[in-house]
């Protein structure tokens, strides 16, 4: 994820103006990003600025060039066979995006900044501290190791260097005592640990881990000591640096067994009404109200806090369908009814609506639908100010994706230090990062007209931008 990325607190937020009598500091204004901008404008009086109105103009214009492909209809096609041709495993140099410097290099300008954090910790720093200077409250940092399990196909691919590495001969991994993958993969992740700050968070596929992982996913069991052992360390090591965990949702070929490593991790890690670790429910599932019933009558039994991150889901093209709900409408009232629930307290038999007691939960919401999470916002921030029951809540886009919504509700802050909006964005070498980039491009062709939407406003901050430039004169 290039250049947009979350950030710390903000009470100035994107609701700066614009001067009213220097040229340099008007173009200065609009041509950088909000707290720069601020900086420049402590006197102005003129209304809010548009939402868009604070991405960096070169973020700005390549994330035009990537919803233009987006939303027409006939561009994504070849620009899908194309990614999917690159993403498979063993090219030769020349379709090698790690070996051919020139590939790499328009990849990298284009699809890799605009939703990768970079390639190194250097590279994912610079991207994290530009979206913390853009005003998001923090990043959600992922390493790019997985497995995909694509059901119409029933075969598996690894999505990372050192577990493709592993699996596909240079190791013997099952034969080993100390599986390589794992440790590939605990590396990665402890790495990623350390380019975040406190009150950041990581998403972590736990099928990056390799074969021994997902074959005991399959089967819905724990992981193997070795792996369980690594997830303790990360654990322990992002709770004392005050980062949180978010275990991200997985193909559902693995998700039983996803499942049972998270509600390990939150019994043991999430007390005192504090979530470490978060488990991921996909509302476009219909059997996700029946799982997350059994998670909070286990968090109320236990005593733990639900970590609970709600997303529509991401794995619609290899996904078995009938798992998935028929029609965009029913994802939708499913993620409505789940985020509201849990923000007032009450789902299902829990609450006091129920018969159960409500546990003690902390709620993240991942959405693109600016409807969503604006009706999300405005119902917590009624509760509290009404002192009603309710639970913690933050937010969070993918860095490249959906700014027009991470922005607006940037603006909705009036002081009091919410909403907390985060980016989530993937780091790793542009060969790992590329199975990511292609459920990205996947994932903008279906969201017809929410891709539609993103284009229309880029579009419209790219013309106001031009226009206000071309107004100026020597004399204003």
């Amino acid at each position: 994820m290039g250049t947009l990325l979350p950030g710390k607190p903000l009470t100035a937020l994107a609701r700066c103006t614009r001067p009213t009598s220097n040229v340099n500091a008007s173009m200065a204004l609009r041509f950088t990003s909000t707290l720069q901008a601020h900086a420049q404008a402590k006197t102005a009086t003129s209304p809010s600025l548009p939402p868009l109105s604070v991405l960096p103009a070169r973020v700005l214009l390549r994330s035009l060039l990537v919803s233009t492909i987006s939303s027409k209809r006939v561009l994504p096609i070849p620009a899908l066979s194309l990614m999917s041709f690159l993403s498979k495993p063993n090219r030769i140099w020349l379709f090698d995006v790690d070996r051919n410097p020139v590939l790499h290099g328009i990849l990298k300008t284009t699809f890799y900044n605009q939703f990768c954090a970079g390639e190194n910790g250097a590279e994912c720093r610079s991207t994290i501290r530009e979206m913390k200077d853009m005003g998001f409250r923090g990043m959600i940092l992922t390493y790019a190791a997985e497995t995909v399990f694509d059901h119409s196909t029933q075969a598996q691919s690894g999505q990372g260097v050192a577990a493709l590495k592993s699996e596909n001969g240079d190791v013997a991994v099952e034969a080993s005592v100390h599986c390589p993958s794992i440790e590939a993969w605990r590396e990665g992740t402890v790495e990623t640990i350390y380019m975040t700050e406190a009150e950041d968070y990581i998403a972590v596929k736990l099928t990056g881990a390799g074969a021994k992982v997902t074959e005991a996913f399959t089967a819905g069991e724990l992981p193997p000591h070795q792996m369980m052992d690594a997830l303790h360390e990360v654990c322990t090591k992002a709770k004392d640096r005050k980062v949180r965990i978010l275990i991200d949702a997985e193909s559902q070929h693995f998700q039983k067994g996803i499942s049972r490593v998270a509600v390990e991790l939150m019994r043991k890690y999430n007390r005192d009404g504090y979530a470490a670790i978060y488990n991921t429910y996909q509302a476009y599932l219909k059997n996700t109200p029946a799982t997350l019933a059994n998670h909070l009558a286990l968090a109320n039994e236990d005593g733990f806090t639900l970590g609970l991150k709600l997303v529509r889901g991401a794995y619609m093209a290899t996904d078995e369908r009938s798992l998935i709900h028929d029609t965009k409408e029913d994802t939708d009232n499913a993620y409505n009814m789940i985020a509201q629930g849990a923000l007032r307290k009450n789902i299902g038999e829990f609450g006091d609506k129920g018969a159960r007691d409500f546990p003690s939960v902390n709620l993240f919401l991942a959405s693109h639908n600016k409807e969503s999470v604006v009706t999300a916002h405005e119902l917590h921030k009624n509760r509290v100010m009404s002192g009603l029951p309710t639970v913690p809540v933050r937010f969070a886009q993918l860095h490249g994706m959906s700014d027009e919504v991470s922005f607006s509700l940037l603006q909705m802050n009036d002081g009091d230090g919410t909403p907390e909006v985060y980016k989530c964005s993937t780091w790793g070498g542009m060969g790992e990062c590329l199975a990511y980039l292609l459920r990205r491009a996947i994932e903008n062709r279906d969201a017809v007209l929410r891709t539609d939407n993103e284009y229309r406003a880029l579009k419209k901050e790219v013309f106001r931008r031009v226009k206000s430039v071309l107004s100026l004169s020597p004399s204003s």
